[in-house]
């Protein structure tokens, strides 16, 4: 089973609000989700999006995939970045073992 970080719609017509959430890849775009790890309101003129890092860095550790959408906002809000540093030091702290 593979695992995105996806966004499901909600809201009324015309007045659309998506909740960030982690999904089996085969299920509909607004199907049963696994866990809610945030929300994005394209309305709202602040801060568009609240998202749960520490939930959103558990399922990308564990091979969840970020749509392209998704991968933006995690840019934005600098989980990205997080989780490509653990990524590098758990490299380099391998080569170190290795050595």
């Amino acid at each position: 089973m593979a695992v995105k970080l996806r966004l499901i719609r909600f809201g009324k017509k015309k007045m659309p609000f998506y909740r960030i959430v982690a999904v089996d890849e085969r299920v509909k775009r607004d199907g049963k989700y696994i866990e809610k790890i945030g929300l994005y309101n394209p309305l709202n003129n602040n801060k568009n999006y609240i998202i749960d890092e520490d939930k959103a860095l558990k399922w990308l550790r564990n091979g969840a995939i970020a749509t392209d959408t998704v991968r933006s906002m995690f840019s934005k809000s600098g989980i990205m970045q997080k989780f490509h540093e653990e990524k590098q030091q758990k490299r380099k702290n391998r080569k170190e073992v290795e050595e």
